[in-house]
């Protein structure tokens, strides 16, 4: 049961008070100087010295960034063929910012509840992964609700099978579902296509992969690589400070949680990401302690390949129907969160801007804040269409190559890990992948498929 926020929840103990001023902490990040979390803040609310954004101190933190992102990765906007493939919206975590959930007992066969959700079995992820690869994808990305069927292995299944207390593990067996997700091996496994590059497991989902036992997460993650999981997508991260979790996402891994897992999969060669999930009831300060820890994090790993601002979309949450949010970050608030990203993480290269989030128009202006990256093609994207996202859940290389084009950058293929690369001419159409293990350069769907996607399904 989702609990209920109060006041008490609010009143933060991290405030955006410094005693540091916005001239000095621009006058470091113009420099290039390490950046702290004083001189975050003082970015990231153009200055405590007075209420509100000011415009004019904005636009000289996007100059300082943009100026930042030409010397580090130059004039190329990436991008990369992907597919989302998320597996199951049955979760009962209870996160007041999320609506891709489903309650996992609406799952159960014998419930008399009707789930407007899905659980895919790993012959049909298989089947959909496979139809992708075919069609020229690089990188299938998969990111679940926690079932409580979910178990990491058949080891781990006979654990949960055995536990004396199922429930306090969260574990109820397949049996009890119209539809068993099978293990994460399993799906892992079946996701791994004609050698498709396979970005899964989150730490909330390495947690719960592991719970009954007594495995690290660097066991856990071994016996994921094994089974042929390429690298980690870093979400789940939200915002990296306690006080904040314990409002939006009690039930959730905590911060010091996310960073273990996170290493662990380092420590075990797996490259990955980073995020953070903001605009709903944390302040600047908290943003700012959030990219220290993700900066301390790539300090010790070198593993993290790109950090992902991921704007939070209000409508359909549980923090907007409960009346704790009325809205979520302004469009300022977004273009400081780019800029200041890029200036702080002087150890991460690549700052991405989702145009699920932002959009297509207000995407491309995030190019000129500091970012570099314009995220993938997402053959689906279902959790922030479920939350109120309005901006679609496809994007060809056609719109890729125009829309980077049309602000003189160059468009650039890429792989998850930014190691292999195509630039892509402007003048030379057709527009298709060429990177993934079955790419040829034909466009990832037809005219005619595009267009059927395009129309709005019926409620």
């Amino acid at each position: 049961m989702e609990r209920p926020v109060t006041e008490a929840d609010l009143a933060f103990e991290h405030v955006p008070e410094t005693d540091q001023s916005f001239e000095n902490a621009l006058a470091k990040a113009r420099d290039g100087d390490r950046l702290d979390v004083d001189d975050a803040i003082e970015l990231l609310t153009t200055g405590t010295d007075s209420d509100g954004i000011d415009r004019r101190r904005k636009e000289r933190v996007l100059e300082a960034a943009d100026r930042r992102r030409a010397e580090q990765v130059g004039e190329e906007v990436t991008f990369i063929a992907n597919l989302n493939n998320n597996v199951t919206t049955a979760c009962n975590v209870g996160c007041l910012f999320c609506n891709f959930k489903d309650a996992a007992h609406t799952f159960e066969s014998e419930t008399e509840i009707e789930t407007a959700g899905f659980t895919k079995t790993p012959a049909e992820s298989r089947e959909i992964v496979a139809d992708a690869v075919e069609r020229g994808i690089y990188e299938v990305t998969s990111v679940s609700g926690l079932h409580p069927a979910f178990a990491l292995d058949e080891e781990h299944r006979e654990i949960l099978e055995a536990h004396p207390n199922p429930k306090e593990v969260n574990y109820k067996p397949p049996a009890v579902y119209d539809t068993s997700p099978g293990t994460y091996t399993d799906q892992i496994s079946a996701m791994g296509v004609d050698g498709v590059h396979v970005h899964s497991m989150t730490p909330e989902e390495a947690y719960h992969a592991r719970r009954g036992t007594d495995w690290s997460y660097e066991e856990v993650y071994r016996r994921l690589q094994e089974a042929g999981l390429d690298t980690v997508p870093g979400t789940a991260a939200e915002i990296l400070v306690e006080e904040v979790r314990e409002v939006i996402c009690p039930g959730k891994i905590s911060t010091e949680g996310w960073l273990e897992a996170m290493e662990a999969a380092a420590n075990v060669g797996l490259g990955m990401t980073a995020t953070i999930m903001y605009g709903h009831v944390e302040n600047e300060a908290h943003r700012a302690l959030h990219l220290k820890r993700i900066r301390d994090l790539q300090d010790r790993t070198g593993n993290i390949t790109e950090f992902v601002p991921l704007s939070f979309i209000h409508q359909n949450t549980p923090l907007f129907e409960h009346d704790v949010v009325s809205g979520g970050a302004s469009i300022d608030e977004d273009e400081l969160l780019i800029a200041v990203s890029r200036l702080f993480l002087d150890n991460i290269d690549h700052i991405q801007a989702s145009w699920v989030k932002y959009g297509d128009e207000q995407g491309l202006k995030m190019l000129s804040c500091g970012a570099d990256d314009y995220m993938g093609t997402i053959l689906s994207e279902e959790i922030t269409k479920r939350a109120g996202g309005g901006f679609g859940e496809f994007r060809s290389f056609e719109d890729y190559v125009e829309m980077i084009a049309s602000i003189g950058r160059v468009p650039v293929e890429r792989s998850t890990d930014y190691e292999k690369r195509r630039v892509i001419d402007p003048d030379d159409p057709p527009f298709g992948p060429r990177l993934g293990p079955k790419a040829d350069g034909t466009p990832l769907l037809t005219r005619t498929e595009r267009e059927e996607r395009a129309v709005p399904a019926d409620d």
